[in-house]
């Protein structure tokens, strides 16, 4: 997977933005260690049953590896964990060693009693391995916790930071070697490799984190305090063993994450929004608004693109609905993505921007810079928080009046959510078509009231239906997507803007998702339906030659 995206990533027009060029070469580093790389994991963990095996665990080995065998190379964080997830996720996966993926007719009940596994079948032998495993994790934590303030006694802190990952490897291990035959503390030697490893995450990454950042089927991290970690797989929440030392271990970790993009999480400034190195999403909150410890909230980067297609194929949208939307972002019509919290509206807007033309120019405006476009003429703005002295804050809605002023053909809004929505659709009213924005609402007429809401907090009187004006001659479609109770994320309506009558914003469904029920699988059930009416916005279509086929997928 990740060298299918790797090659992808290569095969993208050249001279795009600094940021295009820096993840092309991160890409190709990951992908010319990765097959050099496969032989090694798969030997290391050759008398192991790797589907039995932890996450973290597969990290910190594989992870050692990587140390080991990139020596003379200069990987920096972020392609170092790119390789790490990538050939965790080959091992589990694609390797000769790859658990194998269940079949459908196991999962009947046993037509008899003979049809149940003896209890000396492999499954046994799959528990005693997971309970090893567990001791493992369990020793080499314990034994951590123990020896660290030991090690960092012996060590300069503030120069080891500074060497680069191999070389402080080497000196950490003289160390604890030392330590752990002072304490007298018995470890094999994979276990002080893993004590190294953690250790090192601990002061060049994000310490317990790693191994959560490292596996590509997590897409979120949810840190309650030092004791209470969850994660999102595959749209469901589940609780891990990962722990922090105490609160100032979770607040440490937090401040590397925000002193990477240059802003402070204190006790003047206890919450911020920031990125990661790779793009993701990052939210921090601490005492005393935090009333249990600092909560870190992770948005984790999508290494894979989604595009329409894709969520095609997952059945996040059906066909004509996919087509429909590509038709509706060519003819650079103003789109409003609405949903809930997580349920996929910046993905949504990443697929849909990638039907830009490349010839356009861009200017993308965000609190936390997360958008992924590929277009080689884009303009990245983000919003600063404000200093010490309570002076210095640029506001999302300073940015989108200055972009303005920088001659850009399509302004797109990671989330409009305050009076900067008075400029955007001024924006939209004035000749910039094609602009997107998503917005936090569970239905496209509550997006709209929304919006209306917005304006009003911007200070500005006027009159409702002058408001509701403005906003329909801005607006073209309202895309709602939602994340349903089965943790699939659905688009549930494709709605248009039609226009005004008398003080009422009218509009019209394209398509819905109609709810059948439930099956067997815990999955539900439904149906991507075409209303049959006939879009507003097809004379635009037209214009761009592409009416024809619209209709065709209206039926």
């Amino acid at each position: 997977m990740v060298g299918e995206s790797a090659k992808a990533a290569s095969e993208r027009p050249k001279g795009g933005n600094g940021k295009s060029a820096r993840v092309r070469g991160q890409n190709a580093v990951v992908t010319r260690f990765l097959e050099d790389l496969q032989p090694k994991v798969l030997a290391a963990f050759e008398n192991d049953n790797v589907g039995s095996l932890p996450r973290p665990e597969l990290a910190v080995r594989i992870g050692q590896i990587v140390t080991t065998e990139t020596e003379q190379e200069s990987l920096n964080l972020l392609e170092r964990r790119n390789l790490v997830g990538g050939l965790i996720t080959w091992l589990l996966h694609c390797s000769p060693k790859a658990p194998p993926k269940p079949d459908p007719a196991a999962a009947k009940p046993a037509a008899n009693r003979d049809a149940t596994p003896p209890p000396n079948s492999e499954s046994k032998g799959d528990a005693k391995a997971q309970d090893e495993s567990a001791a493992h994790s369990k020793t080499v934590a314990e034994a951590k916790q123990t020896i660290q303030p030991l090690v960092m006694d012996r060590l300069d802190v503030s120069a080891a930071s500074q060497l680069p990952r191999e070389d402080l490897s080497h000196q950490l291990r003289d160390i604890v070697m030392e330590v752990l035959d002072e304490e007298k503390l018995r470890l094999n030697s994979p276990e002080q490799t893993a004590v190294v490893e953690l250790l090192l995450d601990d002061m060049l990454g994000l310490g317990p984190l790693e191994p959560l950042l490292a596996d590509d089927s997590i897409t979120d991290i949810l840190v309650n305090g030092p004791f209470q970690t969850y994660i999102e797989r595959h749209g469901k929440l589940e609780l891990t063993d990962v722990t922090f030392r105490n609160n100032e271990h979770v607040l440490n970790i937090a401040r590397r994450i925000v002193s990477i993009i240059g802003r402070r999480v204190d006790e003047t400034s206890p919450l911020v929004d920031a990125r990661l190195q790779d793009g993701s999403r990052v939210n921090i909150i601490i005492p005393p608004l935090a009333i249990d410890g600092p909560a870190i909230s992770i948005r984790k980067f999508a290494k894979k693109s989604i595009t329409l297609d894709v969520m095609n194929r997952q059945n996040n949208i059906s066909d004509a609905m996919s087509t429909v939307l590509k038709i509706a972002a060519r003819s650079q019509l103003n789109i409003l993505i609405s949903g809930g919290t997580g349920s996929g509206k910046t993905t949504l807007l990443n697929a849909m921007s990638q039907m830009i033309d490349e010839r356009e120019r861009i200017v993308t405006i965000e609190d936390a810079a997360e958008l992924q476009l590929q277009q080689p003429h884009v303009v990245r703005l983000e919003t600063r928080p404000a200093n010490l002295e309570g002076t210095g804050e640029i506001s999302m809605r300073d940015l989108v009046k200055n972009a303005l002023r920088m001659r850009p053909d399509r302004i797109i809004l990671g989330e409009v959510r305050g009076s900067e929505a008075v400029d955007m659709l001024q924006a939209m009213n004035t000749g910039h078509d094609g602009s997107l924005g998503t917005v936090h609402a569970n239905r496209p007429r509550e997006a709209l009231t929304r919006l209306e809401n917005m304006i009003g907090m911007s200070g500005i009187n006027l009159p409702a239906k002058a408001v509701r004006t403005q906003i329909s001659a801005a607006l073209d479609m309202i895309v709602q997507v939602s994340r349903m109770r089965d943790g699939m994320r659905r688009i549930t309506h494709i709605t248009e803007v039609v226009g005004m009558e008398g003080d009422i914003i009218t509009t019209q469904d394209l398509f819905i998702f109609e709810f059948e029920g439930e099956g067997l699988d815990g999955m539900l059930k439904g149906n991507f339906r075409s209303t049959g009416l006939r879009p507003h916005f097809a004379p635009k279509a037209a214009y761009f030659g592409l009416e024809k086929r619209l209709l065709e997928c209206i039926g």
